[in-house]
């Protein structure tokens, strides 16, 4: 059996850590084993104060090809199915309540719940050469999981299109509809993505897992309790040091040094 060092690779450098499949052979298959290794690594960057942002790459041609289909034709019962879903969801909610912003950096196919993997991440840039689908319904499985992630990414006709056709979208396509940010050329992929992550490190740690914190929890709410909730949390974060420094950087035209308090 695979070690989790051997299926997650885990690499931080400044506050950026990189996870990345590692199932090259299985297209990054979300087996039961590589699940645990990612809940295991985001709960351990949950709890790192000096944590700024994740990216979430993976090895091979592939992507991620959705949940170990061989895996779970040798565990028949429903039980077995419905805790190995449970753990999935926890995967996926637990990069939606990471403190930092995650991106998803896909140079190859996301399918089913590699799809979901990307739909759950905050950003994503594509390769243009990668293809998205949620093709459990081709095998006679509709894509209920993923198709949680999914419909909180794009329009519910786009969403459910892709959930009962199967078909695959380009990266392309991808972006057009809101699942990823841009699909870039893949000799692009890996500047386009430094270019972003060092877009987020450079502002303040605190407005960063501030603002990700309060967009996760409003999309839940209606109008006023969301305006009432951000101006609770706005209030909140004017009060921080990082805040003060900012706006005296900004008047006295110099970059700001910024404290994360």
């Amino acid at each position: 059996m695979s070690t989790d060092a051997e299926l997650l690779l885990i690499d931080t450098v400044d506050g950026v850590t990189t996870l990345t499949l590692n199932r090259p052979d299985q297209f990054n298959a979300l087996s039961e084993e590589l699940l645990d290794a990612l809940q295991r690594a985001l709960a351990g960057i949950a709890e790192d104060e000096q944590a700024r942002c994740v990216v979430l790459a993976a090895n091979g041609r592939a992507f991620c090809a959705g949940h170990d289909l061989k895996q779970m034709r040798a565990h028949p019962d429903q039980r077995y199915y419905e805790q190995l879903f449970a753990q999935c969801g926890r995967v996926m909610q637990s990069i939606v309540n990471l403190p930092v912003p995650v991106i998803a950096k896909v140079h190859g196919t996301a399918t089913a719940a590699g799809c979901q993997l990307v739909a759950s991440c905050d950003l994503a840039i594509a390769s243009e050469t990668a293809r998205f689908a949620v093709s459990g319904i081709n095998v006679g499985l509709f894509c209920s999981t993923p198709a949680v992630a999914l419909t909180r990414n794009i329009p519910i006709k786009n969403a459910f299109e892709m959930l009962v056709t199967g078909q695959f979208i380009s990266a392309a396509d991808a972006a057009d509809k809101g699942l990823v940010n841009r699909a870039v050329p893949p000799d692009e992929l890996d500047a386009q993505l430094d270019a972003l992550v060092q877009a987020i490190c450079s502002k303040s740690p605190v407005a960063v897992r501030t603002g990700k914190a309060m967009v996760q929890r409003q999309r839940g709410m209606n109008l006023a309790d969301a305006y009432d909730y951000a101006g609770k949390v706005m209030a909140q974060n004017m009060m921080a040091e990082d805040v003060a420094e900012g706006i005296d950087a900004f008047t006295q035209k110099r970059q700001p040094v910024w404290k994360g308090r």
